[in-house]
Formats: C-alpha cells, sequence, structure tokens
C-alpha cells in the first residue's frame, strides 16, 4: 500500500513528538518536524557513486502564498514550492550532476564572496592600515598619523591602544560599508572639495570661506591609504591617482630680525611680547627662536629629556621628524627659562604644561603674542609702526638666518636643524657621521648672547665672523 500523499492541510496539522520524525511525501520529499516544534523540507537521494544524501531545502511555509518566482534552496517553503524545488533538482541529478558537491562550492563561494566583501569595506582596510602601517610599534611613530585618522573619520586613544571609534559624522562612518574597489575618483574629488568649502566631514569648519588646507589634507589622507591599498592587493587602480589636490602655499620667507626697517628690533619685540605673555606659552615661544626646534618637540619637552646638569636635551627618534635620536646643547639662557617653568606633577614631567597634558590653545595665544609684540614695538617706535605677520614655524627660518649673519657654517646650522638633507643628503650623509656637538654648543651660545645684547642696555659683543668668500 503506497503511502497517502502530503497536503496543506497536513502539513499545517502535524504537531512535534517527543522524538524527530519525517514524513515522506513523493519522489524522496520529506516533512522534518522537530521535538520543538520546528518543520523543514529535506530531500532523501543517492549521489553519483551510489551513497545516500540528504539536502535540507528551507523551512516550511505554512502561508499558502506561494512564490512569484521560482524556489532556491534556503528560503521559507510551501508544500507546492518544495515539491517544485525538489522536481528542479531531481533533474539536475538525472542529468548527471552531483548537487551535494554543487551546492557545497556554491555555499563556500558565498562565503568567500561575504568574507572578501566585509574584507574589502573602507572601515576595515582603513582599520587595518593603521593597525598594520600607522599605529606606533616598538621605535617607530609616524609622525602626525593621529591627525590623518581623524581627518579620515577615526579617533585613536592617547598612547594608540586599541580599536579606534568612529568619528560621529565623519568619513569613516559614512564609507563605512562601501566596498574599496567601488570607490572611484568621483568620490575622492568630492571628499576633498567637500572638506575644502564645508569642513572636514565630524571637525566640521574652524574657519569661514573656501580652505585649500583642509582640501590639501584630505586629498593626502586618502592618498596614502588608497596607495597602501594597492600595494597589499585590495585595489587594482588607485582612484586618488590624477584626483584633485588643492596646490600648495607659496613657500614662506618670514624671518624676524631680516626685515630693513625693523631690523633686530623685531627680535626684542619678539621677547618683551612672549615675557607679556607669560607662562607656559612665553618661554616656550622663546625657546622656538633660541634653538629653532620644532613646535612640536618643544611642547612636549619633559624634564626626563633633560641631562642632570641641564646642559643637554636628548630627543628620542621617535620625537624627531626624521626618525633620529638628536642631543642638543642648550645654552645659559634656554637653562634659565627651562628652570624658571613652575613644576607641575604629572606622569608626563612636562616643562610647559598647564593641567599635566600637552599644550593646546596656540592660535589663541599666537594672537595674544601679536598684541604683546605690536605693543612693545609701538612703545619704542610709535603708534605708526607695524610687524609683517609671522607664524611660529618662521621662528626656526628665523633661527638659521640669525646663525647665518653671526657666520656659523651651514654645516652647523644644519645639524642644529636636525637636517638630514641638504649637505647631508646623499653620500655625505652616509658617511659624515660626526655631530658638531662642541660646533653647535657654540653657536648656540652665540645666538643666545646676541639674543640677550638685544634685550639689554649694552650692546651686544658678538660679532660675525666672515665667511671665506666674504674675505678680502
Amino acid at each position: 500500500m503506497s503511502t497517502p500523499l502530503l497536503t496543506a492541510a497536513a502539513v499545517r496539522r502535524l504537531k512535534p513528538t517527543a522524538v524527530r520524525r519525517e514524513v515522506p511525501d513523493k519522489h524522496g520529499l520529506y516533512l522534518v518536524i522537530q521535538s520543538t516544534g520546528h518543520k523543514s523540507w529535506a530531500l532523501r537521494f543517492r549521489r553519483p557513486d551510489g551513497t545516500k544524501a540528504k539536502l535540507t531545502l528551507g523551512p516550511v511555509d505554512v502561508s499558502d502564498r506561494e512564490l512569484a518566482d521560482d524556489p532556491v534552496l534556503g528560503q521559507a517553503l510551501t508544500l507546492a514550492a518544495a515539491r517544485a524545488l525538489a522536481a528542479s533538482i531531481n533533474r539536475q541529478r538525472m542529468a548527471g550532476s552531483d548537487v551535494i558537491a554543487d551546492y557545497a562550492a556554491a555555499k563556500r563561494r558565498r562565503r568567500s564572496e561575504s568574507e572578501e566583501k566585509d574584507s574589502n569595506t573602507f572601515a576595515t582596510v582603513l582599520r587595518r592600515f593603521f593597525a598594520e602601517h600607522v599605529v606606533p610599534k616598538k621605535g617607530r611613530k609616524p609622525r602626525r598619523w593621529r591627525e590623518t585618522a581623524r581627518v579620515l573619520g577615526l579617533v585613536y586613544q592617547v598612547n594608540g591602544d586599541g580599536e579606534p571609534s568612529e568619528m560621529a559624522g565623519g568619513l569613516a562612518a559614512a564609507w563605512r560599508d562601501r566596498d574599496i574597489r567601488s570607490i572611484d575618483g568621483h568620490d575622492i574629488y568630492a571628499a576633498t572639495d567637500g572638506a575644502r568649502r564645508h569642513g572636514i566631514p565630524g571637525l566640521g569648519r574652524r574657519n569661514k570661506g573656501l580652505s585649500d588646507a583642509r582640501g590639501r589634507n584630505m586629498a593626502r589622507a586618502l592618498s596614502v591609504v588608497f596607495s597602501w591599498a594597492l600595494e597589499h592587493r585590495k585595489i587594482t587602480v588607485d582612484p586618488t591617482l590624477g584626483a584633485y589636490c588643492p596646490p600648495p602655499p607659496p613657500a614662506r620667507e618670514r624671518v624676524l630680525g631680516g626685515d630693513k626697517v625693523t631690523g633686530d628690533d623685531e627680535l626684542r619685540w619678539f621677547w618683551k611680547g612672549c615675557d607679556a605673555l607669560g607662562y607656559p606659552f612665553g618661554p616656550l615661544c622663546q625657546l622656538l627662536l633660541l634653538l629653532g626646534v620644532r613646535r612640536e618637540e618643544a611642547r612636549r619637552l619633559s624634564r626626563a629629556e633633560l641631562s642632570a646638569d641641564g646642559t643637554l636635551w636628548s630627543l628620542s627618534g621617535e620625537r624627531t621628524k626624521n626618525g633620529k635620536p638628536y642631543e642638543l646643547p642648550l645654552p645659559p639662557l634656554a637653562r634659565a627659562i627651562i628652570a624658571a617653568a613652575p613644576r607641575i606633577e604629572s606622569p608626563s614631567g612636562l616643562v610647559f604644561t598647564i593641567s599635566g597634558g600637552p599644550l593646546g590653545g596656540f592660535a589663541k595665544a599666537k594672537r595674544r603674542l601679536d598684541a604683546a609684540m605690536l605693543a612693545a614695538a609701538r612703545a619704542e617706535r610709535g603708534q605708526a609702526i607695524t610687524i609683517t605677520p609671522f607664524v611660529l614655524h618662521d621662528l626656526r627660518r628665523s633661527f638659521a638666518s640669525g646663525l647665518q649673519r653671526l657666520g656659523v657654517t651651514t654645516e652647523v646650522i644644519e645639524h642644529c636643524l636636525n637636517h638630514v638633507s641638504g649637505s647631508f643628503g646623499g653620500v655625505a650623509g652616509i658617511y659624515q657621521r660626526d655631530p658638531l656637538l662642541a660646533e653647535r654648543r657654540i653657536a648656540l651660545e652665540r645666538w643666545a648672547a646676541h639674543i640677550k645684547g638685544l634685550l639689554s642696555d649694552t650692546p651686544s659683543n658678538v660679532v660675525a665672523i666672515p665667511r671665506k668668500g666674504d674675505r678680502s
């Protein structure tokens, strides 16, 4: 006696029992009823090698709503849809296909495609870029990597440990699920021009109007990420190649003390302006002029970097732009400035700090310095005097130009600036390893004496040493 075929009503009516059971329909189709009450469809058959096989077709659909399209493996199936899918699979078997192997291969392919898609999203690639290439490791700390991450919408902890968080409204959040291969030149342009016109996403606009600097920051950040993605075969075409990037501003030439009208008086007014500004920004800016160091180097000066007698400042490679350790002899005037700084106890041991952490708010402090400097100038020269605007990095150029006017050789000046190009590029940089520490100490002391002489009523006794080509 043959087994009666299932009906839609019977499929709904059949109840679970204490054990799992299978109710046959036809052509190898079974209704599987779990003890929990869950119902699904399964197909039993023999593979081409004669072994028994079972293929789960999908859960039972008791709604009586038939599918508009052909049924596929894994979706909810009515009785009619399950029979149609079973018939389709049986036809494939009759044609010689090993449907178990075919469906297993298709499943692996879908999983692989899904994993590849997940690994190629912009958010995943961006995190991998910073984790493997940028976030500081032992002995290596790329410059400004944290700022680059913020431009792209990621925020890291101060020490770089842990997973970054996405900035609300940032680019990482906006492009989070996008396949990095789908991002093209139009997207790069939109991000760059948007930053230029409206501000970095998530950071807002700090100044009104267009800002080429914002656009450059975005374009350069995207370029380094996509260049890395190309190297690591995440993409086959770098969409940032040939993309719009706002041009850099003209090279700055501002030198304090180099103006024909104001001369070295500018240096005195600057120093008095720093005195009026007070700790911590005033003495920090005075060190920038005295030593020619970069703002970030002076901002993070810690007492642990100073020698026991305070005559030497040692910076690790993580603290310098070129990644090389650097020792800077401190002239007496610089030592006095550091010694006068109040000791604010903190784990960082920073010399210039308010709360124990690195200083911020330089833009506001610079405006106060400009006003104090102008007041000092007008007290000497009258209300008609003006001062050409300058930025703090111009102090580094002013330092180098001042040493040059005092007759210090180019090699010593470049060592004072911790440059690895110029006179020390190429072969010279490989074989000339003398740090010229003694020569630099003399040069820095002469420059400090020159500055100190400008501040007193007694003329400075520092005389420029004529260069070989200037001697008659």
